[in-house]
Parts: C-alpha cells; sequence; structure tokens
C-alpha cells in the first residue's frame, strides 16, 4: 500500500519536474553553454570582455538606477493608495480597486505605447518634453507596478489589528508617531516584499523601456533583444543573461532574509489550540447556575 502510494506521488511530480526542465534547464543551461564554451571548452574571456564593454556599464547602471528610482515612486504613491482603498470606506471603492490593477494585467509594450501617446510631441503632455527622457520610463514603470504595491500592502493593512494604534494614540502619539513606531513595523514584511517584486518587474521591464527609451536608453532585458535580433552577437546576449539571472536569485535570497528578520518593536504570539476536556464540559454544563459546578 506504501509503495503504490510513493509510485503515485512520483508519478504526479514527474509531470512538473519533466515542464521544469524542458523550459527552464534547457534554456538555461544552452545560455550557459553560449556564454562560457567556445570550441568544446570552458572559456570564460568572452563574457569578462563583454562586462567589459563600457555600454555593458551604462546598460548596467541604467538598469539599476531607473529600477531603484521606480520602485521608490511606486511604493510612495502606492502606500496612501493602499490606505485609502482598504482602510476607508467610501462609494464605489471596488470599482477604483478594479481600475487601478487594470495597468498590470496590460502588456508592457501596451503600456509604454499609451504613454509614448501621452508624452509625445502630439499629444497631451507633449510641452513638457519628456518624450524619450528618462523621466518617462520611470514614470511608465510606476504606473505599471503601482497596482502591486497597492494590491500587496493593502491587503496587510486591511488584516492589521487596530487596537494597538488606538492604544498608542490614547497615550498621547501623534499619527505620525503611531504610523512610525506600529503600523510600519507591522506592513514592513509585505513592503519589502512589494518592493522586491516591483524591483525585480522594473529591471526586466521589456516593452515599457523598449517603447519609451529607443536605442538611447537600454536596460539589460532591451539590451538582450539588440544583442541577439539586431547585432546577431548571441555571446555577448548569453553574457548579460547570465549576470541578469544571477542579479535576480541574490535579490530574491536578500529580500528572503529581510522578510525573515523579525522586527524588535514587535511581539508576535501564536495561540495553543485547547480541546475541550472534562473540565470545560462541567463549567458548560453549570453556566447560568450559581454553585452548579462545587460539590
Amino acid at each position: 500500500m506504501r509503495t503504490r502510494r510513493y509510485a503515485t506521488l512520483a508519478g504526479l511530480a514527474l509531470g512538473p519536474v519533466l515542464v521544469l526542465a524542458v523550459f527552464f534547464v534547457l534554456p538555461v543551461s544552452g545560455m550557459v553553454g553560449r556564454g562560457f564554451v567556445v570550441d568544446g571548452r570552458f572559456d570564460a574571456g568572452g563574457v569578462l570582455d563583454v562586462l567589459g564593454r563600457s555600454r555593458t556599464h551604462r546598460v548596467l547602471w541604467f538598469t539599476v538606477w531607473s529600477a531603484g528610482l521606480a520602485t521608490l515612486s511606486s511604493i510612495v504613491l502606492g502606500l496612501p493608495a493602499a490606505y485609502a482603498l482598504h482602510r476607508l470606506a467610501f462609494p464605489l471603492r471596488n470599482v477604483v480597486r478594479a481600475l487601478l490593477l487594470v495597468p498590470f494585467v496590460l502588456p508592457t509594450v501596451v503600456v509604454g505605447v499609451a504613454f509614448r501617446l501621452l508624452v509625445g510631441e502630439a499629444g497631451p503632455l507633449g510641452f513638457l518634453g519628456l518624450d524619450g527622457t528618462p523621466v518617462a520610463i520611470i514614470a511608465g514603470l510606476t504606473f505599471f507596478n503601482v497596482a502591486v504595491v497597492i494590491r500587496a500592502v493593502g491587503a496587510a493593512w486591511e488584516s492589521l489589528d487596530p487596537r494597538p494604534g488606538e492604544a498608542a494614540a490614547a497615550l498621547g502619539a501623534t499619527p505620525a508617531q503611531v504610523f512610525r513606531t506600529v503600523t510600519f513595523p507591522a506592513l514592513r514584511p509585505a513592503l519589502v516584499s512589494a518592493a522586491s517584486v516591483v524591483f525585480l518587474f522594473c529591471a526586466t521591464s521589456f516593452g515599457v523601456v523598449l517603447t519609451l527609451g529607443g536605442l538611447r536608453y537600454s536596460s539589460v532585458e532591451t539590451e538582450i533583444y539588440l544583442l541577439t535580433t539586431q547585432l546577431l552577437d548571441l555571446r555577448a546576449a548569453a553574457a548579460l543573461s547570465i549576470v541578469q539571472l544571477l542579479a535576480v536569485i541574490a535579490l530574491l535570497v536578500i529580500a528572503g532574509r529581510l522578510r525573515a528578520v523579525p522586527d524588535p518593536t514587535l511581539e508576535r504570539r501564536t495561540a495553543r489550540p485547547r480541546r475541550p476536556g472534562r473540565q470545560d464540559a462541567v463549567r458548560g454544563s453549570g453556566r447560568g447556575r450559581p454553585g452548579a459546578g462545587r460539590r
């Protein structure tokens, strides 16, 4: 019986393992082969040569700081929206929630084209001169990812117990002090999760950067595309892909460590479930009758 159960579990796990091998292991191994293997021999010189190019440095730096600013602006705009949509009651709140989630489900190319029409020379905001600038790219990335912050942080905010904040306010704390000492520590895990996801989405964004930045501003994602389709430099594209993969893994590890660190200002206790026993039955039967439990 136990052997049959193990065989069933192995059969159920075989499908996901095969899918992972076909759609992840094979492409990654091929990418590593393109970057490090030359004429059947391991050679890291090509990857180091790609990483030593001045354009590669500019692409990596632009990816990091644009994704960082877009993440910061998404948090700054998403926190007030999360509070309003998940802690306040007003008419059509659910409709507003649904509308704010629409940009995230749209393709990135559609978002990029929409912003290009908005800030272009013939667009309503054409007089600002933002077409083809990093400001337009960061604005497009923020517009696309602010829904992640609203959804993740808002759900955590909605489930918070209001009594600690009310107690702090009753003791004389200002709203800013309540937020800094009570609310923010409780929201920190959700905020770290949302920020790490938004940074990954911004750093690996393709459509927004390609449509708004063109050939002048390239992230790692668009640079891989240009090296593959325009310059036919597959080795350089593979090298950048490996760098991107390692950066994503490192960011996920750092975000996991930050989420796992407990906040010293919070004390969490898990209530232990208690089974009803004989004493509970006696107390329940004697409820409402003075002296029923006394012998």
